[in-house]
């Protein structure tokens, strides 16, 4: 009798101990887990700090009607983290520009030559040509020496995130277009831009229509949306990475980039088009430039104009900017060595009364590159294609 009783105490000191033994494995874990929670919290905000992952910074109108974006474009409260080795402005851009672009495969449905009222040949690159004809088409304005090569990427990210049909319009000289009339623009034309918009209406007349510019591009959709007000078919448009008033950006363009980027102007515009300029009295002068700002104050004949002050009154952007009327949401990078955040500092007040507009600034993301994780992938595209979505829920 005392011998089963003995043994049955042992069980019992045996499942105490046991528990006792599972608790405290349990708590192990516990706290374990919490050592790795902290350890990796920690880790992730001195990577932050290293990397200049910050929530943006928003301008806006408190009272308009941009403020409901808030609630439901949730990137807009979230850190853009970069990706941790492009980090650095330079890195970001030449990574961007020399390595990216060269990786993305996209075949366009069509690329499709317009002829314009005085002879002058533009362009249309088609992505999602199949798409039932309601579906909405954004219409994407592309960089100062843009083609649909270098595109691509942005191209290939909003079809993906939208499904929506992408027309990518092409201005004068660009994508070795022909060049019958001796006219050329690094901002566009707006006629031009009509012209195309029109073609795209007529062909998908059941498609909301979306307008989308990056860099250069911004300039001339920001100039269109001024001068046409509550008249443009554009339900709403996203302007990325703008240089604000074009007469004076240039000026803050990083010096390395503006040598670059003039003689690119010269291989795009200038020696393929020999025959085109021959007649063309301030030829010299234009390749005597050195720098962007250089090159804007000396080719307005190229540009079809009489003297500069009629080709910026013509395109500069910023005389027309209070006239927007459709939603515009605008995102620039503190980074930017292109467009500087410097050119956005006279017009915060002005766009804080805009109830139309938000402006969206990050504190890193270079110019137009803005990756994100450790593949790469376009904050920026996200943010277009999710705040185009969304207005057109409206």
């Amino acid at each position: 009798m005392s011998a089963c009783c003995s043994l049955k105490l042992t069980y019992t000191e045996i499942s105490v101990v046991t528990g006792k033994r599972f608790n405290l494995v349990k708590e192990g874990f516990r706290t374990m887990w919490s050592v790795l929670k902290t350890i990796n919290q920690l880790t992730q905000a001195w990577l932050d700090q290293v990397t200049g992952a910050e929530v943006p910074t928003l301008y806006y109108d408190p009272n308009g009607q941009v403020k409901q974006l808030l609630d439901e474009l949730p990137q807009l409260k979230q850190k853009y983290r970069p990706t941790p080795w492009l980090s650095n402005t330079h890195a970001h851009l030449l990574y961007f520009d020399l390595i990216k672009k060269q990786t993305i495969h996209l075949k366009y449905d069509a690329i499709e030559q317009l002829k314009m009222a005085d002879g002058g040949i533009t362009a249309i690159a088609w992505h999602g040509l199949h798409l039932p004809e309601t579906t909405p088409t954004i219409v994407l304005m592309h960089t100062i020496t843009g083609s649909p090569e270098s595109m691509r990427e942005l191209v290939r990210d909003l079809h993906a995130h939208t499904g929506w049909r992408i027309a990518l319009c092409l201005r004068r000289g660009h994508a070795n277009l022909p060049m019958p009339v001796p006219k050329m623009s690094i901002f566009g034309s707006t006629d031009d831009l009509r012209e195309q918009i029109t073609h795209i209406q007529n062909k998908f007349p059941n498609s909301a229509l979306y307008a989308v510019g990056s860099s250069a591009g911004t300039g001339l959709l920001v100039r269109y949306l001024g001068e046409e007000g509550q008249k443009t078919p554009f339900k709403a448009a996203f302007a990325l990475c703008p240089g604000y008033d074009t007469e004076l950006g240039f000026k803050n363009v990083h010096p390395f980039y503006t040598k670059v980027m003039t003689k690119k102007l010269f291989k795009a515009f200038i020696y393929p088009y020999a025959e085109t300029w021959k007649y063309t009295a301030s030829l010299q002068q234009v390749l005597a430039t050195k720098s962007l700002q250089e090159f804007q104050s000396h080719y307005f004949e190229l540009a079809g104009y009489s003297s500069f002050e009629a080709y910026n009154q013509a395109t500069n952007p910023i005389f027309v900017f209070e006239n927007v009327k459709i939603p515009l949401m605008i995102l620039n990078a503190e980074d930017d060595p292109v467009c500087n955040i410097r050119n956005f500092e006279p017009y915060k007040e002005m766009i804080q009364k805009m109830p139309n507009m938000m402006v969206v600034t990050t504190k890193k993301g270079s110019h137009c590159g803005f990756y994100e994780g450790l593949n790469t992938q376009s904050w920026s595209a996200r943010l277009i294609s999710d705040y185009l979505m969304l207005q057109h829920q409206e």
